[in-house]
């Protein structure tokens, strides 16, 4: 049953919130409690990890595939818009589905994303039917142009993959959910700690994408389970309204108009 604040990613519905990735788990029994306890509807995967047409992945193909979960291949290892466009395909005839998570690496340092070749990309990917959700930076401009070429979502990041440094650029964010309020915007990579995840649920944010953060912790299970919360409470909080930050202080027990009883 989706909940009546769910989440919307093209023509699918999720109920949760909190996408997690299927890398770097110590077995795949771990990988399998971890989703369990995110709640995650949706995961990733690449596959240039875990083609199932070969046998060193089949025991991990065959947990994601237990998983129930709707997939989302992605493209990681590419550094060109038809070096990506190639693996997609292969995705969806491998995978069986027009999601795609598009990642088009333009520096080995930071794995920051190429933006002229992730545009590229994601203009052909759109005309060839995928549902793209583009992995890319806190930039505006950039933003905007992946929206016009006819991407429904975007995949901001928060910093760099793997760093946890959380959002380094909040200004950055905030002026993206702001200028693009129908859109759905999931932060992907950099997201360390249950509280960041929180703060940008905070700030209006539509979903959260990680793995590192679950996946290296040293009980993954229990680690998805307090990003779960997190993303949830986040949400709820945004929903309700935050209180607005004050220079002043204010009391929380207003006296203007009350009567004061006076001992003798």
């Amino acid at each position: 049953m989706l909940d009546k604040d769910g989440l919307r990613l093209y023509d699918v519905e999720l109920n949760s919130r909190l996408l997690v990735g299927t890398a770097l788990y110590p077995s795949p029994e771990i990988m399998t409690a971890a989703i369990a306890a995110s709640g995650s509807d949706m995961i990733t995967l690449s596959l240039r990890r875990q083609n199932p047409a070969d046998n060193q992945g089949h025991a991990i193909w065959q947990k994601i595939q237990q998983s129930g979960c709707v997939l989302l291949p992605n493209t990681a290892g590419c550094h060109s818009a038809q070096e990506a466009i190639t693996l997609a395909q292969m995705s969806r005839e491998l995978f069986n589905t027009d999601f795609i998570k598009l990642e088009v690496i333009g520096d080995d340092y930071n794995l920051q994303p190429d933006p002229f070749e992730t545009v590229k990309a994601a203009e052909t990917l759109i005309k060839k039917g995928f549902k793209v959700l583009p992995y890319c930076t806190d930039d505006l401009v950039l933003c905007q142009r992946l929206l016009e070429v006819g991407c429904q979502v975007l995949m901001p990041w928060g910093s760099p993959i793997g760093t946890g440094q959380g959002l380094m650029n909040p200004y950055n964010l905030n002026a993206i959910r702001n200028r693009f309020p129908t859109t759905s915007l999931i932060i992907d990579a950099g997201i360390g700690k249950p509280s960041q995840a929180m703060a940008a649920m905070e700030m209006g944010f539509d979903g959260i994408l990680l793995n590192t953060a679950i996946a290296k912790s040293n009980d993954p299970q229990q680690m998805a389970s307090a990003f779960a919360q997190a993303v949830k409470g986040g949400r709820q909080a945004y929903l309700a309204g935050l209180m607005e930050s004050r220079q002043t202080a204010s009391p929380s027990t207003p006296v203007l108009g009350t009567p004061f009883w006076h001992q003798k």
